[in-house]
């Protein structure tokens, strides 16, 4: 098993140097990393052959190009600022970042499955304040994602979280749960 670094981190690192000063050279990065994403799109959905040939052909120029690129920007730029740590950050992972370009399995970035699990790892946070609106809306929509019925599974919870220890409090997440008639 190979390490992938995903370019949604290292375009949010640019992303956040533009926004602070509205660097051309930060917007130039990100309209370069932008133009991988667009070819991302077009083959979103089709085999990992059918990926790696496309990327062969659209990607691996551009990646070949941006790389070139950023050695020249960092030569050029302040070596303490943020522009620079930011390309020295793509160059010093550069082979990670880059393994998308030979297997066609690896994603440019894993965007979605973050966003999938965003709402579980905010509930972990909340679980215990559940008498605040957040928090239980983020108990509630974890208990569905889990497959439960949400009101029962608060209810259970709230009547068994007095008895349980600190050390199994894991048992009262949504996916370890066990109701307390089947306990």
């Amino acid at each position: 098993m190979r390490e992938a670094a995903l370019w949604a981190y290292l375009r949010r690192d640019f992303h956040d140097v533009w926004q602070g000063s509205g660097s051309a050279l930060a917007k130039e990065a990100l309209d370069r990393i932008g133009a991988l994403y667009d070819v991302e799109r077009a083959i979103n959905g089709k085999s990992p052959e059918q990926r790696l040939a496309i990327r062969n052909a659209e990607s691996r120029s551009r990646v070949v190009a941006f790389q070139a690129w950023c050695e020249r920007q960092l030569a050029r730029i302040p070596a303490k600022g943020v522009l620079a740590r930011a390309i020295r950050y793509a160059l010093n992972r550069w082979a990670v970042f880059t393994l998308f370009l030979e297997d066609g399995r690896v994603a440019i970035d894993n965007n979605a499955a973050e966003r999938a699990v965003r709402p579980v790892c905010i509930g972990l946070k909340n679980y215990l304040f559940t008498s605040s609106d957040a928090g239980a809306m983020t108990l509630i929509e974890s208990a569905k994602l889990a497959g439960l019925n949400p009101q029962d599974y608060r209810a259970d919870m709230i009547a068994c979280i007095n008895e349980n220890r600190i050390n199994r409090l894991d048992e009262l997440l949504p996916w370890n749960w066990q109701p307390l008639a089947a306990a």
